[in-house]
């Protein structure tokens, strides 16, 4: 049976705690599961927890929520976590716009739109756990087809890949969004 009064600290303190503690962004079912309440009800209690907050936000990413940090506050987290900074070359970015468009993509369909040999750029944008293999295209050799990951959701702040912006206003972003880019060892 589910509980519908959302007015209680009670919820509100138990979605707070289920939004600091998850290690990946929950959706709007497991909110309403683990509460067991509807999930209307956990759009509400998101709604009032957000009103509360100073230096956070509760952001929509990669299909589920997440707790983050306001972006004014981003000077001084990097002076607590020091960040090792990392570019993406312009080749980099333009292999992950093609892959985010177009995915799921192969290799060859990559160079084939490029013009060039992009398995080096295909071996950084894995290595920065920006793509990721989505298994075999049927066609002779199988080749593998890449698609975008949740790490490139978060990085761009998009829901899903479906909520990507047209493709010149994501130029704009990608280069922005990757002067920052940070990764930790």
């Amino acid at each position: 049976m589910m509980t519908e009064n959302t007015d209680t600290p009670e919820l509100l303190g138990a979605l707070e705690c289920l939004l600091f503690m998850a290690d990946r962004p929950l959706s709007l079912a497991e909110f309403a599961e683990l509460l067991n309440i509807s999930i209307p009800a956990v759009r509400q209690l998101l709604e009032t927890l957000e009103g509360r907050y100073v230096g956070l936000r509760i952001a929509e990413i990669a299909g589920g929520y997440e707790l983050i940090t306001k972006p004014i506050y981003a000077d001084y987290l990097a002076r607590l976590h020091k960040p090792l900074h990392v570019r993406l070359s312009p080749a980099a970015l333009e292999t992950l716009a093609i892959v985010a468009y177009r995915q799921p993509v192969t290799r060859p369909e990559i160079e084939m739109l490029r013009g060039v040999n992009s398995s080096g750029v295909v071996a950084t944008l894995l290595d920065h756990e920006l793509i990721c293999e989505r298994g075999h295209k049927f066609a002779p050799g199988k080749p593998v087809l890449y698609g975008t990951t949740d790490r490139f959701l978060k990085l761009f702040g998009l829901a899903s890949v479906d909520t990507l912006p047209d493709i010149t206003t994501f130029a704009e972003q990608s280069r922005a969004a990757m002067e920052g880019f940070t990764t930790e060892e």
